[in-house]
């Protein structure tokens, strides 16, 4: 788009959807920044503001399909469009399945998945007349290669890539292709999520290596503004090894990430109690923030791409030798 588009972005108050949101602001985007925290999202467009960008922050639930369609509306109200709606609004919960309780697992289900659903609607809304926009959608490398322990987060994030590859084909069957629909799948980053996931595992809850920084999921999120026909992007090293590996040999991979969880981001620190963190009510904005304090970077992804490489390929030869004969 050459000129400044006019961004929606949900989660916007901490993590992503705030790294996001700050870097379209230095480009003079105009903003729509939605989360649950009305205090937090102040935060963030004032510091929008600052960089130049003119902000609107509407405190809105996801999961409410109703205060979406209203934050399109007030979008087209306030400056005549919405060229770009990035959907990054996401909670999880840990714990063996069974553990979880129904709620929270329905919840992560109802945030990520037809949160994600939701806003998709609201923008087509805004997009349909003038049959055109980019609609940005942040799954996560577990929507393609399930975790252990975290069942509806995987859950979720494999029903917002099925999102993404059902409505582009619909809009291409309906003529409405300039109307863009992209999937980004994420690694480990390095934001409060962690801290504000629900647990219920007895153990601290940490992000697992390699960790990625805030900006590359929004420079992610930018490229797509600029050039949406690459519908899917895996970012990372790591995550785009693993992807690759996971669909030569899918058990492998899934066995060697269970032990990855169980080693690194399940903490043995201490006992933790059972909590919900942020899925119903949401943080302070005190605890609103870009990063959570968890470190990595490139070096740290290509070390763990090798070591995963090598453990793959042990972990492969194990299953392969424990296969049974072909007797046919």
């Amino acid at each position: 788009m050459k000129r400044s588009p006019v961004i929606v972005i949900t989660g916007a108050s901490s993590g992503i959807g705030r790294a996001t949101a700050l870097r379209f602001a230095r480009r003079g985007a105009s903003l729509v920044l939605v989360s649950r925290n009305q205090d937090a999202l102040d935060a963030v467009a004032a510091e929008c503001r600052r960089l130049g960008a003119a902000t609107v922050a509407l405190a809105a639930d996801v999961t409410d399909a109703v205060a979406l369609e209203s934050v399109a509306a007030r979008a087209s109200v306030q400056y005549g469009r919405v060229d770009v709606w990035v959907n990054v609004a996401a909670v999880t919960t840990y714990g063996d399945f069974e553990s979880i309780p129904v709620a929270e697992f329905d919840r992560v289900l109802e945030v990520n998945a037809l949160g994600a659903a939701n806003g998709t609607r609201a923008a087509l809304m805004a997009m349909t007349g003038r049959g055109r926009g980019v609609i940005v959608n942040i799954s996560s490398i577990l929507g393609e290669i399930p975790q252990p322990f975290s069942a509806p987060y995987g859950m979720s994030k494999a029903a917002v890539r099925a999102l993404g590859a059902s409505l582009r084909t619909e809009l291409a069957l309906r003529g409405l292709r300039g109307i863009h629909v992209v999937t980004i799948l994420p690694p480990t980053i390095e934001t409060p999520f962690f801290q504000h996931a629900g647990n219920h595992t007895g153990r601290r809850v940490v992000a697992m290596p390699p960790v990625y920084p805030p900006r590359l999921v929004a420079k992610a999120v930018e490229d797509a503004v600029r050039n949406p026909r690459r519908h899917e992007r895996v970012l990372g090293v790591l995550g785009r090894t693993l992807v690759r590996q996971h669909r030569m040999r899918p058990r492998a991979v899934e066995l060697q990430l269970g032990a990855q969880t169980v080693a690194t981001n399940l903490s043995l620190v201490s006992p933790q109690p059972d909590t919900s963190g942020t899925l119903f009510e949401p943080g302070s904005a005190e605890e609103a923030a870009v990063t959570g304090g968890w470190h990595g970077g490139l070096k740290t992804g290509l070390r763990v791409a090798l070591g995963w490489t090598i453990a793959l390929a042990v972990v492969s030869t194990v299953v392969l030798r424990g296969r049974p004969a072909d007797r046919r």
